[in-house]
């Protein structure tokens, strides 16, 4: 396993995959490096590639949002992606894309050793709880993995596509919200 700044290293000079070649920076993830909640999408947007930070563009603003709701603190939690380079066109990430940045996803999971992982939309939960997750029927429930609770929510830019299914978010996050208060210890203050 490698440590935060070698791992920040062999990320930022990535050339594993085709991806590299037209990215503007590489997105390594942000956040509290001791978080209890892990939120994974599945690749960086435009914004996100041009600044080099996770879920800055609108979806990343609707996400803000639904982290309020549920009263967590963006800089308690650890935010990144499958894949930390954007698909061009925002595109899903292919196989061999995600299978080339897999490991590093797995280095930060290692160090950060979180209590739980929410994936942000299908991709991340097909990768990282099991192949045939259906996003649509199974969002919201709890898998547990290698001692890890885990759970996938919709992609906020699902949402912004959809506003329809925020009402079954809003659930799925106070579902989090219960799952937090349960396991973590300093993920919400004390009063």
């Amino acid at each position: 396993m490698k440590t935060w700044d070698e791992l920040y290293t062999e990320c930022i000079n990535c050339q594993k995959c085709a991806l590299a070649e037209t990215r503007h920076n590489v997105v390594f993830g942000d956040g509290a490096r001791d978080a209890e909640v892990m939120f994974i999408g599945e690749g960086p947007g435009e914004q996100e590639d041009l600044t080099g930070k996770p879920f800055v563009g609108r979806a990343g603003k609707l996400l803000d949002d639904m982290l309020a709701m549920i009263d967590l603190d963006r800089n308690k939690v650890f935010i990144g992606n499958m894949v930390k380079c954007r698909p061009p066109q925002n595109r899903d990430p292919l196989n061999v894309e995600q299978e080339a940045c897999i490991d590093y996803l797995r280095n930060q999971v290692a160090l950060i050793k979180p209590k739980i992982i929410v994936c942000l939309g299908r991709i991340a939960a097909m990768k990282l709880i099991k192949p045939d997750f259906k996003i649509t029927k199974e969002h919201g429930q709890w898998y547990e993995k290698a001692g890890v609770q885990m759970t996938a929510i919709l992609h906020p830019s699902a949402l912004l596509r959809d506003p329809r299914k925020r009402p079954e978010t809003y659930e799925d996050l106070k579902g989090l919200q219960a799952k937090i208060k349960e396991l973590c210890d300093h993920t919400y203050p004390t009063n």
